[in-house]
Parts: C-alpha cells; structure tokens; sequence
C-alpha cells in the first residue's frame, strides 16, 4: 500500500509515464528565459512557452514532480509558514500535461484512476466542483465517472476559472476536494463555511481552451491542452492520515533533526515546523544558482535565512545550526533529486555562512527593537522603527512582522514604505547625468547597429534630447542625447560599457562621452563642440577606436574567465554581474569561498592557453531553443528574443551574448588576475586586464620588485630569501626586547616597591614611570603585586599629551576596592576614562598636567573605599 511522499511521488509518475506521458526532470527554482516570474512557482512554468505556442517539445504528454517556492512577489506565502497547516514556502507540484493531445476526459479519468485506485482514496471522500458554465466537464464527471450528485457542484469564475494573464491562453477548472468527515470543521467549496479544514483541495484539473483578446473575448484555441497540478505535501496529509502537513513522513523527519539540534521534546513547536520547511527552499535555491544578497531572488533567500535563524534563537539555540539540516534533507530527498546530493558540502557552507554573519546583528537589531517596544503607545510598530532594522540591521520586513504577530501587534507598512521611498527620492537625487534620459520605454523609434562590422557609418538624427526633454536642436556648448537611425556605436549592455567618439557634420562636432540604450534605441550622450544639430541632419557616427578594441579584449576574456572558473571551481559558478572597460574587465560570481592562489594560477593558466590556441570567433544567430541544445549559457532572470546571438570560442566557452568581441582569441594577447575578493555572501569578485594593460601591468611588478631588491641589497632573483631572513631576523630582535622589557619591568618593579606607602595594612603605590606601553605597564604591576603583598597600585607614564593609566588591585582586596573603579578616578582627572577586570584595569586621558595631582590622590582614595 503507498504510504510515504517518496512512494507518492514514483507512483504518479510511473502512473502517466505508463499512459505515454515523458517524464519530465524538475526545472530549476529560477525559469530560465523568464524575468516576469522571480521564481518557478507552479508545475507548469517550465512548460509556459509550449503552452503559448512559442516552443516545441518532441512529446506532446507529460508528468512531472517540479518544485516550486512561493516567498516572494505576487505568489508569497512566507509570512503564513508556520502558523497555518498547509503553506510552504517549498513544496513539490505534481502534474500531467497535454499539448493538444487528449482534453478533458482523458484528464478526469486519469486523475480518478490514480485517486481511487493507485491511492485506494474512497469515493465517497471525494467532492468535485467544475466551472458553473462547463457542462462538458460535468457531464464527464457525473454520466461517465458516476461521481454523487450529492458531492458535487459548480463554482464560477473566481475559483474556477484560470488564465495565464489578462490575454492569452485560459480556460475552466475542475477541482477534487478530500472531505475529512463531519468531525471536522468546515463546509463544502461554494459555500460561506467552504474555509474551514473539513473539505481540502487535491488536485486542480485546467482545461486551457480558450485564447482571451485585449477586449476580454474568448477565442477557442485550435489546440486545447491540459495543465494539472496537485501539492504532493498536501496529497501525503490525506494518504497518511493527518490534518497538518508537518505531520507528514517527510517533514516530520526534518522537525526532528530540528529538535535534536534545539535539544527538546516538543515536535508541535511552530518554530520548529518554520525551520524544517525553511530548509527545504534555501537549500534547493543554492542548488538553483541562487547566493543570499541584498536584492532580487538572493534578497528572497536571504530573508528565508534569516527568519529560521530568527526562529532558531527562540529555541535559544546557542550556536550556528541551520546547515546541520541540509544532511537529514539529502536524507529525504537527495534520491529523488540527486543535485541536492552533489550540492550538499556548499549547500552546508553557505547557509553556515550566512548564519555566522547574520548572528552578529541580530542580537543587536533584537535589542534595539524591544527598546522602541517598551515605549511603544498602542499596538503599531512605527514604519520609522521598521525602517531602521531594515536599513541598519538588515531585517527583513516579514522578520519584524513576525516578531510583531507573536506579541499582537502590527506594523505600519505605510510608514516603512515612506521612509523607504524618502530614501529612493535621496538615491536619485544622487543620480548622475545620464539617469536624466532614463531608458526610453516610451521611444518608439530605433536604431540599427551596425557596430560588429563597423567603426565608422552614417546615420539619421531621428531626436534630440537636453535634460531628458525632447527639443529641436543642440547647439555650440549644449549637453544632451542624439539618437540615429543607424549607428556604429555599442549602446552599454551585458555589462559592456557604451562606446565613446565623435558624431561629425558640415560644421558640427558632436563628443561622444557615452552611449546608452534608449528604448530599442541607441542613445549618444555628450556635448556639441561646434555648430547646431538638428533633427534629420546626417551625421558621421565616429567610433573611438582604440578603446573599443580596449574593450573587446576583455570583453572576449570575460567569457574565457567564465568558462574556466566553471571548469576549476565547479559548474555551480554563474555569473552574478559584470563590468567590461577598457581599461579592465570585472567579474562576479556565484561561489562559496575564497578562491585559493593555486585556483587563481591556474585559471590564469588555462585563459592564456585558450588565448595562445587563437581560436577563432563562431558567431551563430539562431532560435533560443537551438542555442541551449547547442550548449550556450543563458544568464537566468535575463530576458531573450526568438533569435539570440551565439558566441563560441573553440570548444570551452559558449554564451548567448550581443556584445563586441575579438575575431581570435589570441588578439587578447596576455591575461592577468589583479584582484579576487568577495563582496557579498556566496558572491565573488575577480578583476584582471588583457593585452596592453596587462604586459603594462607586468612591467609595473617588475620595477616593484626591482626597487624592492635595491631597497634589500639583493638580486631580484634573491628578494624572497633575502625579505624572508630580515623577517626572521626582525622576529628574534622582538623576542629580545620583550625579554630587556621583562628584566626592565622585573627592576622598575623592585624600585618602585621601595617607594610605596603602607595604608591600614596594605601598601598603596600610585608612581609615574618613564616610556611605559600598555605591554611594560602590565608587566610592572603585576611584578609589583606579586612583591607587595596585599597592594593597590596605579602606574601611569606619558607619550606627548597622552596618558597611560593601568591599575592593579591584589584578589584579597577586590571585595572592596575594584581596580576599574581606581583607574577610573585618576582617568577622571586627566581627561579620560577606562575600566576592566576587578583586579586589574587600564584608561588613558590627554591631559598630562593634572597627572601628578591625580596620582597624589590615590592613597585617599583607597582609604576612604576601605572603611
């Protein structure tokens, strides 16, 4: 009998691949070619395309178990994980698929089959609703399946009813509900107690037939086609029995381990199930190619993070622990996805990353909010409170909603969103030049690139922008914008600075300082020289040649580097942004750790034999499809046409890409790595120059190490020894003065011993003593507390206008006289302050001319501590 997720999950699967449907690998968390969607969020995404015509597949039936998170942008359930019995941010879809195969009936008797019979659900725990006006559907589940009429009914469109968007594919629904039994709360779907617990949602059949124009008309499609999907989480609950899914197999295994790392019993605790079910989508989005950040889908994860450390403070769970999860997750899942098993050592990393770095704020950010909390009038958190964990602590909203749901208070969203938005107005009042223009989402017009071929052309004045308004002419002095109809000048893209020149006329000069995309056009922003432009005037568009060629060596060298850090770090690299000049190249990347200097000489290594192979440039323009089955990299989150621009060097490095780029590789010349550090978790950051820049940057670290050899009196090819036996010299020669400083301190000690004063008992020394460090200071007193006896001692030495202070007090004493306390009262005095242990402390002040007043205030002071 099938019992457990995992017996779940092969048997639908194994269920449709007997009936002709592929079975489909789950997609990744990101949709590839999808920048409309944060993450994959239902069992259909990966098949979207398909479904809108645009892509073929070789099979027209599928099934497939995807998974999908829903925790941020429209599809958020974030802040509903923990405190209800059925949201997740992770959960696996399972679903069948039809394009334009079989339709509705096909698709209700395979969901009965495999609820009733694979399942061995009763039938009469079923209720099914379909869309009020489709009698289709009805009569297939009422005549030929034999549902009850009394387990029935119609639902209109707000249930029933599902579009892809406000045009396009869309269709009814038919929904299958398990009905708990009347012990439970709840009615039936349709009716105004349909949100109680008794009656839960299954499977969810959509019968996409319809095409919706912008008039809101429906069309039928030529090719109806067939999208379910049924929560393999919530299909457990019912299978195995229970209300909640954190009572299912697969979870309660993860609330265990959880528990086990928090030290309790309690299996029921909340905070518990947020952390089991929060392991399931961080792990998985690392193993995606997602890295925490400060924006996007890493800010998503980021936040996921954070809220189950959070989570785990309350367990007070004293150490980093989120990444001792990952292993019992492999345990439940790595069989099915075998990825998360591959992944699970920088999967560990990362998220231990994160939580070491997170715990250092939180406690801080903790305190800072139940300080606004006691004076908190009412039950709202101030937006202004809000705002400043977020900006200063790096708390995420949901994590201060959170804390503010547990104690029965709100925030003030409003609030937060307006100090939010003061600061954007501040960022862009910051703003450079260019931002004027913003990107022309508005411009209809274009302009042709003609820059692969050439550095050179003419082209049409189309528009003329000043200060991001629209006007007539430019003339002699005037900043502003060009646009031509066709131009040779690479707008910044992908990374690749806009190109700079000149635009030349019969007596105008226009300086090109920067190109930049305007709409689907090419924008030139700089300044006329000489003469007046106007709209429809030809211009000669004039490339900057020698830094373009600059440009495009790093360029070029940029997708060798990516290519190579895949191959020596592993294939979880992608790039998380670039920067190509002309006078460097910057890239970053998704990666867990520093990257050794080993790793970094061998990446330099294998870019400069790609670079010495000179293979040539295979430039290719084909269909998005073609490209990724030709083996090209896609940057996910970026949005590409139905052509793409292919660039291939060799067999290493294949990348969708409209960039400029060398004709052979071994026009880069020489490629060096000048920098490697990490700018944010999981992400790093490497730097180099090509071609000239780098033999320039050669011949700089040889005149270094030739200098540094003269400096040495040594041979360049003798620095080394000779810098490491100075160093080792050096060391003994610190060893010897802290052995003098120990004898000197041992016989400043004995000295000043003598000059101490006996008070009730103890003897009270308070002396000045000459070149005193922190160190020899240290070193005296407790010299003299080992000779004195019971002894309060203050020592003090002077170095231009600063004062060194160290006081010692002997255990005996600490009761009631604290060596902080004392240290305090002469710093006092001397403009300072300090503090410390009870039986020694150190301060410093600035004005050395009340020391000695200071000092001859100490034996007072102690008598006075001690009655």
């Amino acid at each position: 009998m099938i019992k457990t997720s995992a017996e779940i999950r092969r048997a639908f699967l194994e269920f449709f691949r007997e009936r002709g449907h592929e079975v489909v690998p789950s997609a990744p968390l990101v949709p590839g070619n999808d920048p409309t969607l944060l993450f994959t969020n239902a069992g259909m995404v990966p098949f979207k395309e398909v479904f809108l015509g645009r892509e073929h597949r070789p099979y027209n039936r599928a099934v497939s178990s995807q998974r999908c998170v829903r925790a941020g942008g429209k599809h958020n359930d974030l802040e509903n994980v923990g405190y209800t019995a059925r949201h997740h941010t992770f959960f696996e879809m399972l679903g069948n698929f039809s394009f334009g195969d079989y339709f509705k009936r096909e698709a209700i008797q395979y969901a009965w089959t495999f609820l009733t019979e694979v399942l061995e659900l009763p039938a009469e725990r079923l209720w099914v609703t379909v869309y009020e006006e489709d009698d289709d559907a009805a009569a297939i589940w009422l005549e030929e399946i034999g549902v009850d009429p009394e387990r029935f009914s119609r639902i209109g469109a707000h249930d029933n009813f599902w579009a892809m968007g406000d045009t396009g594919p869309c269709g009814p629904c038919s929904e299958v509900f398990y009905d708990h039994g009347p012990e439970v709360p709840g009615g039936p779907p349709g009716t105004p107690e349909e949100d109680g617990d008794r009656y839960i949602e299954i499977w969810n059949l959509v019968f996409m037939q319809y095409d919706r124009d912008a008039e809101g008309t429906l069309h039928p499609l030529p090719k109806p086609s067939i999208d379910t999907g049924m929560g393999l989480e919530r299909i457990a609950a019912v299978v195995q029995g229970v209300h909640n899914n954190f009572e299912i197999d697969l979870f309660q295994r993860l609330v265990a381990a959880a528990a086990d790392v928090a030290g309790t019993d309690d299996h029921t605790n909340s905070s518990l199930r947020v952390i089991a079910d929060h392991i399931r989508a961080c792990a998985f989005l690392i193993v995606d190619g997602v890295f925490p950040s400060n924006e996007g889908r890493g800010y998503v994860l980021r936040r996921i993070i954070r809220r189950a450390v959070r989570h785990g403070y309350k367990l007070d769970i004293a150490e980093p622990f989120f990444h001792r999860l990952v292993q019992p997750l492999v345990g439940e899942m790595g069989e099915a996805f075998p990825e998360l098993a591959e992944a699970q050592g920088r999967v560990e990393k990362l998220l231990e990353q994160e939580e070491v770095r997170f715990r250092e704020t939180l406690e801080q950010g903790l305190k800072l909010l139940e300080e606004d909390l006691r004076d908190l009038r009412g039950t709202v958190i101030p937006g202004s409170t809000v705002f400043k964990l977020y900006d200063t602590y790096g708390f995420p909203v949901d994590l201060t909603a959170d804390i503010a749901r547990e104690r029965g208070l709100e925030v003030d969203t409003e609030g937060f969103e307006a100090e939010m938005s003061a600061q954007r107005e501040r960022a862009r009042a910051a703003s450079s030049f260019r931002s004027d223009y913003g990107k022309g989402a508005d411009y209809e017009g274009g302009s042709e690139f003609t820059g692969y071929e050439h550095l050179r052309d003419t082209g049409r004045v189309d528009a003329l922008y000043s200060e991001g308004r629209a006007v007539n002419e430019l003339a002699t002095g005037d900043e502003g914008m060009i646009i031509l109809d066709r131009t040779p000048f690479y707008a910044e893209s992908g990374g690749q600075v806009g190109d700079q020149g000149v635009l030349l006329g019969e007596g105008v000069e226009f300086e090109v300082r920067d190109t930049v995309p305007y709409g689907n056009a090419h924008g030139h922003i700089g300044v006329v020289r000489s003469g007046t432009i106007r709209a429809g005037d030809a211009l000669t568009a004039q490339v900057d040649g020698e830094r373009r060629q600059a440009t495009v060596l790093n360029h070029s060298a940029t997708h060798l580097l990516h290519a190579a850090l895949r191959e020596i770090l592993g294939e979880h690299v992608t790039q998380k942004g670039s920067l190509v000049a002309p006078d460097r190249l910057r890239f970053d990347f998704a990666h867990f750790e520093a990257v050794s200097r080993e790793q970094l000489t061998e990446l330099e290594r294998r870019v400069n034999r790609w670079i010495r192979a000179n293979e040539p440039a295979d430039v290719r323009h084909m269909a998005y499809d073609e490209a990724m089955e030709f083996g090209a990299m896609a940057l996910f989150g970026e949005k590409y046409g139905d052509q793409v621009r292919v660039m291939r060097f060799g067999d290493f490095s294949t990348e969708l890409c409209g960039g400029t780029h060398v004709a052979r590789t071994g026009d880069i010349g020489f490629f060096k790595i000048t920098t490697e550090t990490g700018i944010s978790a999981g992400v790093r950051r490497i730097e180099a120059v090509t071609g000239d820049d780098a033999v320039r940057w050669a011949e700089q670290a040889e005149e270094r190490i030739d200098a540094l050899a003269a400096e040495l009196r040594s041979s360049p090819e003798n620095v080394e020894l000779r810098l490491r036996q100075l160093v080792e010299r050096s060391r003994e020669l610190e060893k010897e003065v802290e052995q003098l400083k120990g004898r000197l301190a041992s016989q400043a000690g004995s000295d000043l011993a003598d000059r101490s004063i006996e008070l009730d008992g103890l003897r009270v020394l308070a002396e000045k003593v000459d070149g005193g460090d922190p160190k020899a200071l240290r070193n005296t007193v407790d010299q003299l507390k080992n000779k004195l006896g019971s002894a309060a001692i203050v020592l003090a030495s002077v170095d231009g206008e600063k004062v060194r202070l160290a006081a010692g007090v002997t255990k005996d004493l600490t009761d009631r006289v604290r060596a902080g306390d004392l240290v305090n009262m002469v710093a006092e005095q001397v403009g300072g302050r300090g503090g410390g242990r009870p039986d020694f402390a150190q301060a410093g002040g600035n004005d050395p001319a009340r020391l000695d007043a200071a000092l001859q205030s100490v034996p007072e002071w102690v008598r006075r501590n001690l009655e």
